[in-house]
């Protein structure tokens, strides 16, 4: 029994040395990268790929990749080791870190900025402001014409995101479902899902009784962004750098970016960069709210 024992420490301490040297290949690995992939929110991809310009202008040796396709896919990449940085727009899920680990990963989030979700609907539409709860109405289905919220006699046509994204994932969750992260609430059966903030945009332009949502680094004369108070007795605040600063806008959230483990060589350099002065100028200059 007791040679057993000791066959099975020296086994598992056999490991632990195996594991200690894989993290330590990686960790040299990664410090003589000279290009990253980054993939993640859609909802980040234009602030984070200002990012990677400017700093690959101060290092035109290094090469820098950014895609999006959502934060789900961003996380799904990290997990698998398909990227090196993943934007995010949502925090990751406690089935996702454990997937991570389970794989060896070590999901390490760092705040990069911070944002505010637009509601959007078409200019001409005379609707201007409205509550959580009419907007949690509106996207469940619950309210189908806009004259229930005092606007012209019109189907609303609804528009959200994909559920891969992290803005589906946290509008659902902050306004479907009024922050009960497992409630029943889902977006109505008849609401368009659309690839990417810009094809909400897209389609709010063209759609005078569409409403969608994205971030408000996305906001542009072709669409109205609308007050929005947390209930009808609190105040209508507009997606302002101000007020998502200030708290005062009802719909804000955290920009996020993970690495696999604590940042190092080319990854700790980009996301230094990001979090300097020079870096939280372009958070701005793309219309989101710096953490700095």
């Amino acid at each position: 029994m007791l040679k057993k024992i000791l066959f099975t420490g020296l086994i598992g301490a056999m490991g632990m040395l195996g594991c200690g040297r894989d993290d330590a290949a990686k960790q040299a690995q990664n410090e003589t990268k000279t290009s990253i992939q980054i993939k993640g929110s859609d909802t980040m991809v234009n602030l984070v790929q200002a990012w990677a310009e400017e700093f690959m202008k101060k290092h035109p040796d290094k090469q820098l990749a950014v895609t999006g396709g959502g934060s789900g896919t961003g996380i799904s990449a990290l997990i698998s080791s398909t990227c090196d940085i993943c934007m995010a727009s949502r925090t990751i899920k406690e089935k996702e870190i454990k997937l991570a680990e389970q794989k060896g990963g070590h999901p390490n989030e760092i705040k990069v900025a911070l944002d505010g979700l637009a509601v959007v609907v078409h200019p001409s539409n005379p609707i201007s402001k409205l509550t959580q709860s009419q907007l949690a109405d509106i996207f469940t289905g619950k309210i189908a014409n806009w004259k229930d919220v005092g606007g012209k006699e019109a189907r609303i046509v609804v528009l959200s995101r994909e559920v891969t994204s992290g803005t589906h994932v946290y509008f659902k969750e902050h306004i479907l479902r009024k922050g009960n992260e497992k409630g029943p609430e889902e977006f109505a059966s008849s609401a368009l899902m659309l690839p990417s903030s810009q094809a909400i945009a897209d389609e709010v332009t063209n759609n005078p009784d569409a409403i969608g949502y994205y971030g408000m680094g996305y906001i542009s004369a072709k669409q109205k962004a609308i007050a929005v108070a947390k209930d009808d007795k609190s105040g209508y605040e507009a997606p302002t750098t101000e007020n998502v600063i200030s708290g005062k806008y009802p719909i804000s959230r955290p920009l996020l970016v993970y690495t696999n483990g604590a940042p190092n060589g080319l990854v700790k350099e980009f996301i230094d960069f990001a979090l300097s002065p020079e870096g939280q100028k372009i958070v701005v200059n793309t219309d989101f709210v710096p953490v700095k």
